[in-house]
């Protein structure tokens, strides 16, 4: 049986007419920009994440952008982040102008290790962008006391964490601002692009309302040099669909989790996620770490098995970091995850037996290398 990483079509097939009566409801308004729709989503969005604000933006990538620009950082500033993610985490503090400072992660985690956060502060430091990767929140408490000793702002990038808890507090409440996906491939995934910031400051908030709609609260009237970066009612309708479904999709991946743990548990070879005590993880992507995880993925595929690298390469040994002067070595548990790093599949449409399948796939191909 083929078992993919992702399952888009297995999991909108279950909820297609809600989809299509959501959808022709739109056109039959007419509204498509900032109307009824994307209201109703981002107060729907604001109470999941315990945020005081949400505002709907183009994309994860200019929730980022649009984040950083709201606080003002820019030409001459230096914001902290991971170089364990994906390009747009450490490409949005670029892209405003402002300096990306790579700090190393928790081997257990991944997550940015605060200890080496602490490290990489300097006086040009005016945010610490923290990254929930795979869908498990970061060390809030941790991070929060560092930002609040230097007077600096603690930023989420929560694009693969929605749902998720730290703490006993969701994801999108856990810092100054936060920032989603929803790309199709998220856990809440629209029909196309589109993201969302989330703050619970009234300042924060106006500033991105502007933002997102070319500096303008008023029609004509240009408080500030903003951009187009809406949420349309179509993706808006859509995600409210989704949403409704989404801690029952959490769950079940959270289900898949606990059996691949269950099966792999005692495989030597095989490091499984971490999931601290009080944080919840929403398991965007089952990321397992191997000595050889290409040859792992190459096997699996034989049996029909998806498979995913998420990093073969840290940020801080990118190209387009260079001019930074990062070389090997200087982050080394970020390069080992990029080393090992393999994501299997977790999606909710996936039963027991599937992953019990995948599992013993996976402990068959580990046992063939003993022998």
């Amino acid at each position: 049986m083929q078992h993919t990483l992702f399952d888009l079509k297995g999991q909108d097939a279950e909820i297609a007419d809600e989809i299509s009566e959501a959808v022709s409801s739109v056109l039959a308004s007419g509204q498509f920009i900032l109307g009824p729709e994307s209201k109703a989503f981002e107060a729907e969005m604001a109470s999941f994440c315990g945020s005081e604000h949400a505002l709907g933006v183009a994309s994860g990538t200019d929730a980022l952008i649009l984040a950083l620009k709201a606080l003002d950082i820019g030409v001459g500033d230096e914001v902290v982040t991971t170089p364990f993610t994906f390009g747009a985490s450490g490409g949005s503090i670029a892209w405003v102008g402002a300096t990306p400072v790579f700090a190393d992660i928790d081997p257990e985690t991944l997550n940015l290790d605060p200890a080496s956060v602490r490290r990489a502060i300097t006086p040009k430091t005016r945010a610490v962008l923290a990254v929930h990767v795979f869908g498990l929140p970061a060390n809030m408490d941790a991070l929060g006391e560092i930002t609040s000793e230097h007077g600096i702002h603690l930023i989420e990038d929560a694009a693969q964490a929605v749902g998720a808890t730290f703490e006993g507090l969701p994801a999108g409440s856990l810092g100054d601002v936060a920032c989603f996906s929803f790309y199709p491939t998220k856990n809440l995934g629209a029909y196309g692009d589109g993201g969302l910031v989330t703050t619970s400051s009234e300042e924060l908030a106006g500033s991105l309302a502007a933002l997102r709609a070319h500096g303008s609260l008023s029609k004509y009237v240009y408080d500030s040099h903003g951009t187009n970066s809406r949420l349309d009612d179509i993706q808006a309708a859509i995600l409210r669909v989704k949403l409704s479904k989404l801690s029952d999709w959490s769950e079940a991946r959270r289900q898949n989790a606990s059996i691949y743990r269950e099966v792999l548990s005692d495989v030597s070879e095989i490091t499984l996620p971490a999931e601290p005590a009080g944080s919840t993880h929403v398991y965007h992507l089952y990321t397992i770490r191997v000595s050889d995880p290409d040859d792992l993925a190459s096997k699996l595929a034989d049996r029909g098995v998806g498979t995913g690298r998420y990093y073969p390469l840290p940020l801080h040994l990118m190209p387009a970091y260079a001019d930074r002067g990062y070389g090997v070595g200087d982050l080394p548990v970020s390069e080992e995850a990029c080393r090992t790093c393999l994501s299997i599949p977790v999606h909710p449409t996936l039963g027991s037996e599937d992953i019990f399948e995948i599992a013993n796939h996976i402990r068959e191909i580990v046992h063939s290398r003993r022998i």
